[in-house]
C-alpha cells in the first residue's frame, strides 16, 4: 500500500464511504435530536458548526506557528501519537477551546448530565505529518490498525452500550483534500452487531496481546497468534466508513467505537485537536495529562487568570468545587478569595450558597 495519496485522488480513494458532517441547528440545544440518536445508536457523530469559526482559526495559526514545518527533519520524527501541546496550554484559543461553552453543552446531552457533572480528561493539540519514511516501525501512526481507545483511557472496560460514560472529539484544523489522512470509523449496526460483540478485547493491546499500532504489522501479528480474530477484523475494514473533514467540523465519538488513522497525504500536515470528557461519577477513567494546577507558578500566571475568569460550569470541568459543595467554609471562601481574587474571581456564587445551605 502506497504510504500517502495525492490530493487530486483523495476524494476519489473513498468516493460512496464518506461521511459528511452535519450542520448543527443551534438553539437552547447545540445538537439536534437525531445527532444525539445517531452518535448513541452508531457510536459517532460527526458535526459543522458547532464552534466559532474565528476560535477555530485563531487555534489553527497557534498550533500551526508551534509545530514543525511539514516535509522538514523534525516533521519525520514524528512517527507515535500527540505532542506537548496539551491543555493548560499558553497558546491563543487552546484553553478556548477546550472550555467552549457550546461543546461542553453537546457533550453534556450526549452523557444525559448538566455539564457541571462533567470532567476533563483530554486535550491535547495533534499534528500529524505525511511523512516520506516510516521510522515507527510497528506503532508508526501513519496507518493505523483498526482499535478502540478504552485501554489507554479507563481501568476497566466501558459498561454496556446503552450506558456511555465519556465522549471523545477530535476537532479538525485543515480539510481532508489538502492533508489527506481521513478518520475511519466503523458505524455500529444495532444491538446484534457482529463487529461489536461483547466484550470488546479483539485488538491489539488488550488482554495478552501486544500493542501494535501499525496496520500491517498489527494485523499480520494477529495471523499468527490469534488467525481467528485476524479473519474476524478483516470485516472492520470493509465496513469502514471516512469522515470528510474541513477546518472546524468536529467527530464526537466513544471509548468503544472502532476507528482508526488513515494514511496521510506526504508532505503535509494535519492539526487535530483531541478532547476527552467523562461523566464526574466515572472515576476510573484516567485523566491523560498532568494536574491543571502544575501549570501554576508560571511568570504570565495564564492558568491562574483562566480559572478566576472562568465560568461556574467551566470551573467544574476542570474539577474545581461548585457552589454548595461540602469543601465551601467560611474559611475556605476567604482563603481562594485571597488566592484567585487578585485576577477577578467573583465569589459572590460560593458565599450565596453556603448561606442557603446555612
Amino acid at each position: 500500500m502506497a504510504m500517502s495519496e495525492s490530493p487530486a485522488n483523495i476524494t476519489d480513494q473513498y468516493t460512496g464511504r464518506w461521511i459528511e458532517a452535519d450542520l448543527v441547528p443551534g438553539g437552547d440545544q447545540p445538537l439536534a435530536r437525531e445527532q444525539v440518536r445517531i452518535w448513541h445508536d452508531s457510536g459517532y457523530a460527526f458535526v459543522a458548526g458547532l464552534l466559532p469559526g474565528s476560535l477555530v482559526e485563531t487555534l489553527i495559526d497557534s498550533v500551526t506557528r508551534a509545530v514543525p514545518r511539514p516535509g522538514s527533519e523534525d516533521s519525520e520524527r514524528f512517527t507515535g501519537f500527540g505532542s506537548k501541546l496539551s491543555f493548560p496550554s499558553p497558546l491563543a484559543g487552546f484553553n478556548e477551546l477546550t472550555l467552549e461553552p457550546g461543546l461542553l453543552a453537546a457533550v453534556a446531552q450526549l452523557l444525559s448530565v448538566p455539564v457541571c457533572q462533567l470532567r476533563l480528561t483530554q486535550s491535547t493539540a495533534w499534528p500529524k505529518y505525511g511523512r516520506k519514511r516510516r521510522e515507527g516501525g510497528r506503532n508508526d501512526n501513519q496507518d493505523q490498525r483498526i482499535h478502540v481507545d478504552y485501554p489507554n483511557h479507563t481501568l476497566v472496560h466501558p459498561p454496556e452500550w446503552s450506558r456511555p460514560e465519556a465522549v471523545e472529539i477530535i476537532v479538525y484544523l485543515g480539510d481532508v483534500e489538502t492533508a489527506g489522512g481521513p478518520t475511519a470509523v466503523v458505524p455500529r449496526a444495532g444491538p446484534e452487531d457482529p463487529l461489536y460483540q461483547w466484550p470488546i478485547v479483539d485488538t491489539p493491546g488488550v488482554g495478552e496481546l501486544d500493542y501494535v499500532n501499525d496496520k500491517a504489522a498489527a494485523e499480520a501479528y494477529l495471523a499468527v497468534q490469534r488467525p481467528e480474530i485476524a479473519s474476524w477484523r478483516a470485516q472492520l475494514y470493509r465496513s469502514e466508513r471516512y469522515v470528510h473533514f474541513h477546518a472546524g467540523d468536529v467527530l464526537l465519538y466513544r471509548h468503544d467505537t472502532w476507528h482508526r488513522g488513515t494514511p496521510m497525504t506526504e508532505g503535509k500536515l494535519r492539526l487535530a485537536h483531541n478532547l476527552t470528557f467523562r461523566r464526574a461519577d466515572a472515576e476510573w477513567i484516567s485523566t491523560l495529562h498532568a494536574g491543571w494546577a502544575w501549570s501554576a507558578y508560571r511568570p504570565d500566571k495564564f492558568f491562574e487568570k483562566l480559572i478566576a475568569r472562568a465560568s461556574l460550569d467551566q470551573r467544574a470541568v476542570l474539577g474545581f468545587p461548585q457552589p454548595g459543595s461540602h469543601y465551601w467554609t467560611p474559611a475556605t471562601i476567604k482563603a481562594v478569595e485571597a488566592r484567585h481574587g487578585p485576577f477577578g474571581m467573583d465569589m459572590t456564587p460560593y458565599r450565596a450558597a453556603l448561606a442557603h445551605r446555612d
